[in-house]
């Protein structure tokens, strides 16, 4: 049956989600310090494993690459806004919001909508 199933995939594929933008946002994050910042140019090698991270996390779901892609965009412009509340210090405006929860409900319509077998 898989009406039961459904809210543990549905956590499973937003943790993996989330993971997944917080690795790609770390890997473009670093040299961003390193090129506008002048911090350490090490920060590099973190980048770099942070965005392998992000490349295969992104292979864990098991569906065509094109929907996964699709759909983690919605959930990486979530991530992307609580890292300029919680990193930047800038609090989101409602505008921020709104874009999130329609960018949010897409993902959902893509990743959970009912598909012939």
């Amino acid at each position: 049956m898989i009406l039961p199933d459904l809210p543990v995939t549905v956590l499973r594929t937003l943790g993996l989600f989330v993971i997944t933008a917080v690795a790609e946002i770390v890997g473009c994050y670093l040299p961003y310090l390193w090129l506008r910042e002048g911090k350490t140019i090490w920060l590099l090698l973190p980048s770099a494993l942070s965005l392998a991270a992000f490349a295969w996390l992104l292979s864990l779901h098991p569906t065509a690459a094109g929907r996964v892609y699709a759909a983690y965009g919605g959930v990486y412009i979530f991530v992307a806004i609580m890292w300029l509340w919680w990193v930047d210090g800038v609090k989101p405006t409602l505008w921020d919001i709104l874009g999130v929860s329609v960018a949010l409900v897409g993902m959902a319509i893509i990743m959970f909508a009912p598909r012939p077998a």
